[in-house]
């Protein structure tokens, strides 16, 4: 009895979830390995509605953007962008020295809270549309490029909810503030100015782009023609997605984005 006592006390909190079911909930559902389980699905749906439209895909920009880095680096394996994706949030799951195991119910909360949050900004933007005239008659924007075709449409929302969040709020938002930090600025300055810049940066990616960095030339063919109202709240969705991912982790931010690109394209 007093060897097991031992080995009880031992473990570590993480291992035994307690308080309420709402509290259970909400710390488990904001794990990597559970944000893995719910994204899996859309990588999936992604990844293989590029395989089936063939030519016709529309690939989302920040996928294209990842696997020209990959082929830069010298990787040219088609499936290794989303086995990267997985592997990173398994990387993340492993540093925080979590359990490798979870209650599958969490899943369908997770559900709930994307459509939520994706209902949410949809409401943002068209208050916002109130506020621009100048836009009222376009109707919200987008966050992902858009087809001619619904299954495109649907793939090309999936890689945005997926790609852009991982790009801009997985790995450039917490660069970014590594990056302050090294330089002096304190921890919650940074993390504030992180937000900032990689919406800016979130936000920008959506337009088409003509401009000298230097000695190089960074010309985008896709991408919308710049208007501020957009810009403003692109970079609007840029804090909230950012804010979602420190307080509900990467699934949910990721779902979140998907579905406001599939509500706001839905007819009126």
């Amino acid at each position: 009895m007093t060897r097991q006592k031992n080995k009880k006390a031992k473990r570590r909190p993480s291992d035994t979830p307690s308080g309420s079911l709402v509290s259970r909930y909400w710390n488990e559902s904001a794990r990597p390995l559970v944000s893995l389980a719910f994204v899996a699905p859309i990588i999936a749906a992604y990844e293989g509605g590029l395989v089936a439209l063939g030519p016709k895909a529309m690939r989302n920009g920040a996928d294209v953007w990842l696997r020209q880095l990959l082929e830069w680096l010298g990787f040219t394996q088609y499936f290794l962008l989303p086995a990267l994706t997985c592997a990173l949030l398994l990387g993340w799951h492993h540093l925080n020295k979590e359990r490798w195991s979870f209650r599958w119910t969490y899943l369908y909360g997770m559900l709930f809270e994307s459509m939520a949050f994706g209902g949410l900004l949809l409401v943002a933007a068209q208050a916002q549309q109130h506020i621009f005239v100048a836009i009222s008659s376009n109707g919200p924007p987008p966050l992902a490029v858009q087809t001619s075709e619904a299954l495109g449409k649907l793939v090309a929302f999936f890689g945005a909810g997926i790609y852009e969040e991982l790009l801009f709020r997985v790995m450039l938002f917490p660069a970014m503030a590594a990056i302050l930090q090294m330089v002096g600025t304190p921890p919650r300055t940074s993390w504030v100015v992180a937000i900032f810049l990689s919406s800016l940066a979130f936000a920008a990616a959506h337009y088409q782009l003509d401009l000298m960095i230097g000695n190089y030339h960074l010309v985008t063919s896709y991408g919308d023609s710049f208007e501020w109202a957009s810009f403003f709240f692109r970079f609007s969705a840029g804090v909230f997605f950012a804010t979602l991912l420190l307080a509900r982790g990467f699934g949910i931010a990721a779902g979140a984005h998907a579905f406001y690109d599939i509500l706001v394209s839905l007819p009126a």
